[in-house]
């Protein structure tokens, strides 16, 4: 095994540096609902066709935004619409 011998300016600007990545890794992981799905990531995400997004779009089920002819969802609002369609488990009586 090799020995690195730094600076302690060097070890702090890497520590800084480390901080800084692991900051913006936990901001990311917290805020799924800040991700943009494109027309596609939707479809493939809930097991759709193209007419049924633009179906759901029509009728008002989900919220999207539109750029010239791409689609895209807000991750957020993806969970509003499966939120919205939540059925609970119910117990079968016997």
């Amino acid at each position: 095994m090799e020995a690195v011998i730094l600076t302690s300016e060097q070890y702090n600007n890497l520590v800084n540096r480390l901080d800084n990545l692991n900051g913006k890794l936990e901001e990311n992981s917290k805020k799924p609902q800040n991700v943009f799905l494109d027309n596609q990531e939707f479809i493939q995400l809930m097991h759709i066709s193209k007419r049924t997004a633009q179906t759901w779009r029509d009728e008002g089920k989900v919220s999207f935004s539109q750029i010239g002819s791409k689609i895209y969802y807000k991750m957020k609002d993806v969970e509003v619409l499966l939120d919205k369609n939540y059925n609970k488990a119910f117990k079968n009586k016997r």
